[in-house]
């Protein structure tokens, strides 16, 4: 587990996060993430998950070190802090929804419809 140890605190530190700021989001203390950077004790399932969640990478990431992308795309998802999960930026759009968020569109099939009807004539 000395990987672990050693992604662990470069999550931490890349991300700017003291150890007391990590401990009190993990509900534990300072001590205990102390001594899982240090590899002296591991954390449990649980603590694995939420770090996971709070660095935003897999637990392969996390535990074993294989580089790979965030698992979750800022650009299509959001953090709901309410429900805490991840929901889609703009939820489930249906047609009218999405003509609202692109004007535009409206815009294209006004001047389609407009040389259609002129070519026809």
């Amino acid at each position: 587990m000395i990987e672990f140890s050693n992604q662990l605190k470069k999550y931490r530190t890349d991300r700017g996060i003291t150890q007391d700021e990590l401990a009190g989001k993990l509900y534990v203390t300072r001590q205990a993430i102390s001594k899982w950077e240090s590899g002296e004790s591991t954390p449990d399932m649980n603590n694995l998950v939420k770090l996971s969640d709070i660095f935003n990478v897999s637990l392969d990431a996390l535990v074993l070190g294989k580089q790979e992308n965030s698992k979750i795309d800022p650009n299509e998802f959001t953090f709901d802090p309410i429900h805490n999960k991840y929901v889609r930026k703009y939820g489930k759009m249906n047609f009218w929804d999405f003509l609202s968020k692109n004007p535009w569109v409206i815009v294209l099939l006004a001047i389609v419809l407009f040389w259609g009807v002129m070519f026809i004539h």
